[in-house]
């Protein structure tokens, strides 16, 4: 099947695909779940995922490589996150290997749409958990839905890897303390779309929101997560218990370390200790990374390596994990995932 796209403009949008995954918690088990070519969605009304916010979702891609062949980034790692976004909501947990099995197929099926190796276009995952049926109480489902459908896209902010500037919230947070800022579930989205509004209204990219307790350290960059260089080559990103853990972070911090030869630090990222850094970025599955050219903080523009250009550690870190993902460089063991075509 000849797939007609405009492989190198994708952008980053909803396409409809021929088919999905979907599988049913009933009676205290998961169904065996099967590919589906309906993209809707039947549910109660009173559903916890509707009243309640009992959802949690999930965001991965799939790569051509050069031979023509398909592979995924770190499922498994997905599907960890998944299960401890679940424990925080109370629901049923998906199984690490269903949750690859389900990915994999929904690949395969869709393998059409998988953009070819070059343009720099991927196929997005999206992995959905939500609680369904006949509740209205406050309290958990005892029915879950268990999704993942897919679409071709391109880069999610448009001009690739190119610096652009951030602006600090202090009005303000994307999670409470001790809330759920470490889970992955749409409430904390939902939150970030009037300070998002605000700053691009600004002409910044998005905000970058401080620790939700003291307001004093940096936790996220909008919808990822924030990393800095400092000039003795540490790859410093923040720690703390209300920041997604993000496996883009994780596998740049290893990267940095083991093949790059930088410092790996996880710590306090004081706002007010921005000079120690050279370069600054953000990180996540759909941005890979953003270069950050500057940080306004209180009226004033903290410029980094520079608002125009790439840091070249930063432009070292994207080209080594995009070769891994793309197949171009060798994976550490256990990070790629081969889909069958």
């Amino acid at each position: 099947m000849v797939v007609d796209l405009d492989w190198e403009n994708l952008g980053f949008a909803y396409h409809k695909l021929p088919f999905r995954y979907v599988s049913y918690f009933k009676d205290g088990k998961w169904d065996d779940g099967e590919l589906t070519e309906n993209a809707s969605i039947t549910l109660s009304e009173s559903s916890p995922a509707l009243h309640y916010g009992q959802q949690a979702f999930e965001g991965l891609k799939a790569y051509r490589t050069k031979d023509g062949s398909i592979q995924l980034f770190r499922p498994d790692k997905n599907a960890e996150r998944l299960q401890k976004t679940a424990e925080r909501l109370l629901m049923e947990k998906v199984p690490t290997d269903k949750f690859v099995e389900a990915c994999k197929a929904v690949v395969k099926a869709n393998a059409d749409y998988v953009p070819p190796y070059g343009t720099g276009g991927t196929l997005y995952l999206r992995p959905l958990l939500i609680g369904v049926g006949d509740v209205i109480g406050v309290h958990p489902a005892s029915e879950y839905i268990f999704t993942v459908f897919a679409m071709p896209v391109g880069s999610y902010f448009k001009g690739g890897l190119t610096p652009t500037n951030f602006i600090v919230s202090e009005d303000f947070d994307r999670a409470a303390p001790h809330g759920t800022g470490a889970a992955k579930v749409g409430g904390n989205y939902a939150a970030s779309l009037l300070p998002g509004k605000k700053a691009k209204e600004a002409g910044f990219s998005d905000v970058i929101y401080l620790d939700p307790a003291t307001h004093s350290k940096i936790e996220e960059v909008g919808a990822a997560n924030f990393f800095g260089i400092t000039a003795n080559n540490e790859f410093v990103t923040p720690l703390s218990p209300s920041i997604l853990p993000s496996i883009t972070k994780y596998s740049l911090l290893e990267l940095a370390e083991k093949r790059l030869g930088l410092t790996p630090v996880e710590g306090d990222v004081p706002i007010d200790d921005l000079d120690r850094f050279v370069e600054a970025g953000a990180c996540g599955t759909a941005a890979v990374i953003s270069p950050i050219g500057g940080i306004e903080y209180r009226g004033k523009l903290h410029v980094f390596y520079s608002e125009t250009e790439v840091g070249p550690m930063t432009k070292k870190l994207y080209d080594e994990l995009v070769g891994i993902q793309f197949g171009d460089i060798e994976a550490p063991e256990g990070w790629i995932v081969k889909v069958d075509q």
